[in-house]
C-alpha cells in the first residue's frame, strides 16, 4: 500500500489513484477531486461509465507526465455475456438478436482467446469517443449514420479465462494502449458463433499501479477531511 498524497503536497504536483465508480464517468471523478484540491489536475485514461476501477490523476507539475503513465500497459477483469449482442457492445443498449449459446464448449473457448492474443488488429466501437470526419463517432451512430472505424493494431499480452458459467465468460486481460475490451468481447462472441457482449468490466492496474490502492472520490475528500499531516506518497515510477 502506498502512503497516500495530502493536498498540500498535490497543489505543487502529485499521483492520485483514484477508484472510479460505477455509472460515474471519468470527467465526474476528476472534476470531484479537482473540487476539492482546487488544483490543476488531468487523469491518464478514460473509463466508460459502466466499467469501475483505475485512474491514474496527477496534479500540477506532474500533469506534464500524463502522456508517459498513459502508454502503459492495462489489466482489466470482467465478464462477457454470449447469446446476444449490443449495439455499443456493453450494457449502455438494450441486448438484442438472441442466439443459442449452450453448444460452446471449452475447446472453441480456448481457440477463441488464441485467435484474440498477441498482436492483433481490432477495430473499436462506432458508439466511442474516435473523430470520423472530424466529428466523434458516438454523436454519427447516434444520429442514425452510418459509421465506417478502421481496424487498428492493439497488444493483448494476456487473455485468461478464469470461470466458464454460460452464458458467461469471466475474464482477465493485459493489454496495450488503445485497447476497446467492449470489442474484444463482442469480437470473441462472433469468433464462438453466438455473439457477445461486455456485461462487466474493472480496471485493475495501469503499469505497477493497483487499483486496490485506490478510493474512490468520496474516499478522498473524506480522508483529506481527516487527516490534517502525514508523508507524501512520492510519485512511483511509470
Amino acid at each position: 500500500m502506498q502512503k497516500r498524497p495530502l493536498p498540500a503536497d498535490l497543489k505543487k504536483g502529485g499521483v492520485i489513484l483514484v477508484d472510479k465508480p460505477y455509472k460515474w464517468t471519468s470527467f465526474d471523478a476528476i472534476n470531484q477531486i479537482k473540487i476539492a484540491l482546487r488544483a490543476k489536475i488531468g487523469h491518464c485514461g478514460t473509463l466508460d461509465p459502466l466499467a469501475t476501477g483505475l485512474l491514474i490523476c496527477c496534479t500540477g507539475e506532474m500533469t506534464k507526465r500524463i502522456s508517459d503513465y498513459q502508454q502503459l500497459p492495462k489489466e482489466y477483469t470482467g465478464i462477457i455475456h454470449l447469446g446476444a449482442i449490443t449495439d455499443t457492445y456493453d450494457l449502455e443498449s438494450q441486448p438484442h438478436t438472441p442466439m443459442p449459446y449452450e453448444h460452446i464448449t471449452q475447446e472453441a473457448i480456448d481457440a477463441a482467446v488464441a485467435k484474440f492474443t498477441g498482436d492483433i488488429m481490432q477495430t473499436p466501437p462506432i458508439h466511442s469517443a474516435i473523430k470520423k470526419d472530424g466529428k466523434r463517432a458516438y454523436d454519427l451512430a447516434r444520429a442514425g449514420k452510418e459509421v465506417v472505424l478502421d481496424a487498428r493494431p492493439v497488444t493483448i499480452g494476456e487473455l485468461e479465462i478464469t470461470k466458464v458459467a454460460l452464458p458467461e465468460l469471466h475474464f482477465r486481460v493485459l493489454c496495450s494502449t488503445g485497447t476497446y475490451i467492449r470489442s474484444l468481447a463482442h469480437d470473441i462472441g462472433q469468433e464462438l458463433g453466438c455473439g457477445g457482449y461486455l456485461q462487466e468490466l474493472r480496471r485493475t492496474k495501469i503499469g505497477n499501479f493497483k487499483a486496490e490502492d485506490a478510493l474512490t472520490p468520496p474516499a478522498w475528500k473524506e480522508y483529506w477531511k481527516d487527516t490534517a499531516t502525514g508523508p507524501d506518497m512520492g510519485v512511483p515510477e511509470p
